[in-house]
Order: structure tokens, then C-alpha cells, then sequence
């Protein structure tokens, strides 16, 4: 069941006729308090009297990271900072960090999404929840802590890292729904194994995993191997945090809380609209939220949108899972590439475990891609020969589906840096210019 029917089932043209209601609202609400958006509209040559369909949204100009950054900390808020009741920021890990304010009705209506996210899971108020996700700044730790408390489970806020104590807390709580990153995810099941613990008789049987891309192969490796049912959160940092869609237990995609967010997928390199089914670049508007809505803003995630009926019932429209970014794009010998690819090509092959990086290097004036993957220990231990036969097989299996060549390197088992949150994936060794 839905944990709010009437917008999670509420009939299309019911909630389109909410959506323009709200972003209209939003609109004018920005112009008439955030000078940045008033100057953005201003030389665009729009109003908020532009907005007289959905549609409308398009003629208004996108909303970039940079812009967040050149006004940190609180140039986009639009309300005095003595109604802001709390502020979350991203890691900064490329440039100065990205701010969220929040009111208290922000607030409210993020718990809300966040306790659809849990109930699509179904995750209910007998669970007892392990929030392995880092508190603080970030918002997925105490994101996730308010929706499940929202929906009265009891909530065991571990945050990220020392990971043996989490497998011991599974243990001695008898926690039977875990949170944390899908790569944090996969570490926990190595520490289990290592430790003589099998996690698939422990009570965990459902994960809700976000904060980076994952796709459907790493889904499949977490659930045999935890045992559990995997599900996802999306979101961002600038439209809230998580929550801003979630799977089901269909597992056919993600459900966009449509209420709160108008979802729009566009060419990247023209911004102009894509139809439904297309795929392209996610564009969020915000909808309800006050302290710092969202004009048209630029994800850079890739992924098409779909308006079908589900089994769950749910009306919401879809957003397929993400297939990469336009920012963590390569061009390796003219072919673009994104690293999910690469990792839906290892999680086929037996002989490796789930772990590896791409290390970009320049050769002349070419990017030269390597990539490096754990072996599995029987298969490291067999030797040379039979790791260059692994590499081999891995390197053909990259060229035939994805139509570039890169060098293989098979590592020894543990090697590769294991992540308590999001994963790095790509090492960057290229001259910086």
C-alpha cells in the first residue's frame, strides 16, 4: 500500500492540474525573492505570467552547480535565514560545497517523501532499521532517520563505517532493513564472509540503497549475497536529498513524487524537451519547497521517463534507473563511455568480484582507459597465466559490447580501496591543463 494514496495514486490529469498550480506559485515566488532567478528571467524576457501550461517550463533558463557555487552559501534562499531551521551540504569534494536550506515545511515534506520511499520498500513500523549512511552535512544519514521515523519504525542511526560493528549490530539488534550506499552495501558482505558470518541468516531482508549510480547487475550481486530485496532512493542535495524517487516492489523503475518535483528530460547539448521514452539529460523543477526551490536544474544523470500504469498502483510518473552522467562521460577512441557500462560488462564475468576503478591516462593525444577489477581469490591464486587468460576474456568481452579496446589489470582480492560511502571509481590521471 502507498503511504499517501492520494498523490501516489492521484489520477494524471488531477496532478498535472496541481503541478501547474504549484509551479506557478514557485515561480513567482523566486522572482519576486531570489534576484538571481529575477535577473536569470529578466534576460530570458520571461515572467511568472509566462507559465500558463506545464510545457511553459521549457522556455525558462536552466540552473547549473556553478550557479549554486559563485552564490554560497545563501545567495539563492529565498527566505530570511531566522526561518531556516536547518542547512545540509554536499562533500565539496570538486569546488566549494552546495548548499540546502530548509524551512520547518520543508522539512516536513521532505519525511514525507522520504516515508514513501520506505513504505514502497515495504519497510513498516515492526522494522528495525540500520541507517548505515554518514550523518551530518550530507543528507542521506538524517534523511533516511526522519522518514523511517516518520513511519515508526525503530531506527538504529549506526552511520557509516567500522564496518565489523555494523555486522555485529545485524547480529545483536536483529536489524531487518539496512541503509548505506550499494558499494557500502557489498563491503558489508565481504566483512561478513571474513568474518565467518553468513548475512543471509541474519533478519535483514530489505536494503534501500542510493547516493550513487548502481545498476541492475550490482542490484542482483547485493541481493544474493546479503539475501535481502534491494531497493532504491534517489535525489540530490539540491532538490532536497533523497526521496525524490524511489522503485517499488515492482522493481520497474523509479516513481517520481510528482507533487513535489516536475521532471523533464532533455537534449544536452540543445536543452530542448524529449519526449516521453527518450533518453537524455534530467532537469528537476521544485515545486513546494520555499527556502531554496529549484529552477530548472541540470542533474547531468542520464535516463528517459515513462508514464505507464504499475502493478503497485502507484500513478506516479517513472524515471528508468540511470544509465550515467554527462560529467563522468569518457571518450575513449571516439566511443563515449560512462562506468556503469563498463561495470554491467564485470558483473557478467565469474572469475571477478564487484570491485574495480577506472584509471584515464592520456597516450599522445588520446585517452587511453585501464581498467583494474578484483579477482577472485581462487583465480588469483591459480596464477599468471590464468589471471592474462581472465584479462583477456574480460578485455574481449568490453570490445565486443562497448566498441572500444582498454588494458585489463586483475588485481589481488582486498586490494582495491573499499568505500564506507559513495565509490570512486574513476582515477584521473591525465595532465591537468
Amino acid at each position: 500500500m502507498p503511504w499517501d494514496k492520494e498523490f501516489e495514486c492521484m489520477p494524471v490529469e488531477e496532478m498535472q492540474k496541481l503541478q501547474l498550480e504549484k509551479l506557478k506559485e514557485t515561480i513567482a515566488w523566486v522572482e519576486e525573492r531570489v534576484p538571481f532567478y529575477k535577473d536569470k528571467f529578466k534576460e530570458a524576457g520571461l515572467t511568472a505570467g509566462d507559465i500558463n501550461s506545464l510545457d511553459d517550463i521549457s522556455k525558462f533558463p536552466v540552473t547549473v552547480k556553478d550557479d549554486l557555487r559563485d552564490n554560497y552559501p545563501f545567495g539563492l534562499c529565498a527566505v530570511d535565514l531566522k526561518d531556516v531551521v536547518r542547512v545540509h551540504a554536499s562533500s565539496g569534494t570538486t569546488g566549494k560545497p552546495i548548499t540546502g536550506p530548509y524551512t520547518q515545511a520543508d522539512l516536513d515534506q521532505w519525511t514525507e517523501c522520504m516515508a514513501r520511499n520506505f513504505t514502497a520498500a515495504g519497510v513498516t513500523s515492526e522494522d528495525i532499521v540500520q541507517n548505515a549512511y554518514g550523518h551530518g552535512l550530507f543528507t542521506g544519514g538524517l534523511g533516511f532517520h526522519q522518514g523511517a521515523c516518520r513511519i515508526s519504525a525503530t531506527v538504529v542511526p549506526t552511520s557509516a563505517g567500522m564496518t565489523e560493528r555494523q555486522i555485529v549490530l545485524m547480529q545483536d539488534f536483529e536489524s531487518t532493513v539496512l541503509l548505506c550506499t550499494p558499494s557500502y552495501a557489498l563491503t558489508i558482505a565481504e566483512a561478513a564472509e571474513d568474518m565467518g558470518v553468513d548475512i543471509r541468516k541474519l533478519p535483514v531482508r530489505v536494503g534501500i540503497f542510493g547516493a550513487e549510480p548502481w545498476t541492475t547487475g550490482m542490484r542482483k550481486e547485493i541481493e544474493e549475497r546479503m539475501g535481502i530485496k534491494a531497493h532504491e532512493a534517489f535525489g540530490l542535495t539540491e532538490l532536497s536529498g533523497p526521496g525524490v524517487s524511489f522503485d517499488c516492489e515492482a522493481q520497474d523503475g523509479l516513481h517520481i513524487n510528482e507533487d513535489h518535483f516536475l521532471a523533464e528530460v532533455v537534449d544536452p547539448e540543445t536543452f530542448e524537451p524529449l519526449p516521453l521514452g527518450e533518453k537524455g539529460e534530467l532537469i528537476f523543477t521544485s515545486l513546494q519547497r520555499r527556502a531554496m526551490p529549484m529552477i530548472r536544474y541540470r542533474t547531468k544523470d542520464i535516463t528517459r521517463l515513462r508514464r505507464e500504469e504499475c502493478a503497485c498502483g502507484r500513478t506516479l510518473l517513472k524515471m528508468d534507473k540511470l544509465s550515467g552522467r554527462t560529467d563522468d562521460m569518457l571518450i575513449i577512441s571516439g566511443v563515449n563511455v560512462f562506468p556503469s557500462q563498463v561495470e554491467s560488462v564485470l558483473l557478467e564475468i565469474e572469475e571477478v568480484e564487484p570491485q574495480y576503478v577506472l584509471v584515464v591516462r592520456k597516450k599522445g593525444y588520446l585517452d587511453h582507459l585501464t581498467v583494474r577489477v578484483e579477482a577472485k581469490r581462487e583465480v588469483y591464486n591459480a596464477g599468471p597465466e590464468k589471471c592474462a587468460e581472465v584479462e583477456k576474456k574480460i578485455g574481449n568481452r568490453i570490445k565486443g559490447l562497448l566498441g572500444f579496446s582498454a588494458a585489463i589489470q586483475l588485481m589481488e582480492p582486498k586490494l582495491i580501496e573499499r568505500s564506507e560511502g559513495k565509490a570512486k571509481r574513476i582515477i584521473d590521471e591525465r595532465p591537468k591543463e
